[in-house]
């Protein structure tokens, strides 16, 4: 594969690093094989108690040095991280569709979101503000400044190696943390190069060893960084079920959590929808990634006055889809991650089936020339109920549920009536319906698009999810406040202690 070229798999074995230093571990082994053609890629060694204790050990007195460097100065490090990314672009785009399965254009698309939150970062380096508020006492001043927390414990999945990394990161190191990244263990090379591309910067800023660490590793290594109360800050990406699971731990411990967990996301089609539009969204929502994005399409809720006219344009456009090696432009979509996601897609089809769903485009699991991996499978369209167990239950495969509406009311109940909360999109040309949908009593979804589908998130708002999604928010916005802790303060610049509250406190004084 043409991309790994730029990166030393076969001579690196090593899965732990402090920033330019990679420590030799007693893990156990993490093998990567491509689910494009099941080819090997490389392996390393996973983080052991000891190489844990020795990353926390090394954050720890990065960050007390690194909290002091000025925000723009850290700013300016990761100004070059975004140029040393933009120079190996290609590279890692081509390493990232190879790794995940996902297409070429969507993996040169996640290392672009890399360079664009590292600028989004530099700006923000000079923009970490506070507040100044009057006091209600004489002669005193009252304001509101941010500080770093620590060790922010990054927990990112496979199918976004490389982005949700940066989302947290790059923040963070502007404002003054230091990171300790545990990426999947199903796309571990993506992680090693990544780390690879950043270590001449840290190395020729003389950045604190330390600042950038990386934890190879499966579920134990998760549970350590809950459990770890030098981790004042744990983003984790991933299904509810590990959510639920490093939320308690967290909280136990009174550390913070940011979750980004699973989404259930509908695309509303009213009858005042432009169709071309609304088509080109929810195909691209349902099976781009092959369905493996947090943000794909999983149901389709369409006015009944157009529902068989978006049917038989939906069953032309699956036609048209071609399956195959992402790493082809000519291909819409690759293969999902590996057999056992594979298994889970069968699972829920066959599900589906006993529940009541009628399929309008049948899936399967293909073979033959090109499907040899055994991870490729067709993305298909099922009739169904709202209310069925599987529809409720987030699928990490190309399955798109269709129903009908009467009501846009009913439309938006629809929308809202299953446990996650990630993403959400109405189409229409109608400006009361767009307004009802992102009113209060509207979409009860973190994101809410009108005329565009529920993925493609850009970097500039903040992401993430209400309900089983985890409530976290990551990204652009004024997201970065939750890397940071506030402090309130007070000057008294008056010659003596006025109370709040009009409260009085009089002692005699003698000299």
């Amino acid at each position: 594969m043409e991309g790994q070229r730029a990166f030393d798999f076969k001579n690196h074995t090593h899965g732990v690093s402090t920033g330019t230093q990679w420590l030799e571990s007693k893990g156990l082994t993490i093998a990567s094989h491509s689910p494009v053609d099941g080819k090997y890629i490389g392996a390393v060694t996973s983080a052991d108690k000891a190489t844990y204790e020795a990353v926390m050990t090394k954050a720890t007195a990065a960050f007390h040095e690194w909290r002091q460097w000025p925000a723009p100065r850290r700013g300016e490090i990761v100004r070059q991280m975004g140029e040393a990314f933009r120079a190996n672009k290609t590279e890692l785009g081509k390493l990232v569709s190879y790794e995940m399965g996902k297409s070429l254009q969507e993996g040169l698309g996640e290392v672009q979101e890399i360079i664009d939150i590292c600028d989004f970062a530099v700006g923000l380096s000079r923009q970490l503000y506070g507040l100044t508020m009057h006091s209600e006492r004489p002669s005193h001043r009252m304001y509101e400044q941010y500080h770093p927390l620590g060790i922010v414990g990054i927990i990112s999945a496979f199918n976004f190696p490389v982005a949700v990394w940066s989302w947290n990161s790059m923040l963070a190191w502007v404002c003054g943390d230091v990171c300790v990244w545990k990426p999947s263990e199903k796309t571990p090379m993506c992680a090693v190069a990544c780390q690879h591309i950043i270590a001449g910067v840290l190395e020729k800023n003389q950045v604190p060893e330390g600042v950038s660490c990386l934890v190879m590793g499966g579920k134990e290594v998760g549970e350590w960084m809950s459990d770890d109360v030098r981790v004042p800050l744990l983003s984790a990406t991933g299904s509810t079920a590990m959510g639920r699971a490093v939320g308690v731990a967290v909280a136990k411990r009174m550390g913070r959590s940011l979750l980004e967990l699973g989404g259930n996301n509908a695309v509303i089609i009213s009858k005042q929808a432009d169709l071309n539009m609304a088509l080109m969204a929810s195909v691209f929502g349902a099976v781009g990634t092959a369905g493996q994005r947090c943000t794909t399409t999983r149901r389709l809720i369409v006015h009944e006055a157009i529902y068989d006219s978006m049917k038989q344009k939906l069953v032309k456009a699956y036609g048209q889809l071609r399956i195959g090696n992402p790493l082809d432009a000519a291909n819409h979509l690759g293969p999902l991650i590996d057999k056992a996601a594979v298994e889970g897609y069968v699972s829920a089809i066959a599900q589906c089936k006993r529940e009541g769903g009628t399929f309008i485009v049948e899936g399967g699991v293909l073979e033959g020339e090109g499907f040899e991996s055994g991870c490729y499978v067709k993305p298909c369209i099922a009739e169904v109920q709202n209310h069925y167990a599987v529809v409720q239950h987030e699928t990490f495969a190309p399955i798109l549920y269709l129903m009908k509406y009467k009501t846009v009311e009913e439309a938006i109940r629809m929308q809202n009536d299953v446990p996650q909360g990630l993403s959400s999109a109405m189409m229409t040309r109608d400006l009361r319906e767009a307004e009802l949908f992102l009113s209060s009593a509207g979409s009860d979804c973190g994101i809410a698009n009108v005329n565009a589908g529920t993925s493609g998130a850009e970097i500039g708002g903040a992401f993430g999810g209400e309900k089983e999604t985890g409530g976290g928010r990551e990204s652009g916005s004024d997201a970065w406040k939750v890397y940071m802790r506030r402090q309130t303060n007070t000057i008294n610049y008056a010659t003596n202690l006025p109370m709040a509250q009009g409260i009085t406190f009089d002692l005699e004084m003698t000299e």
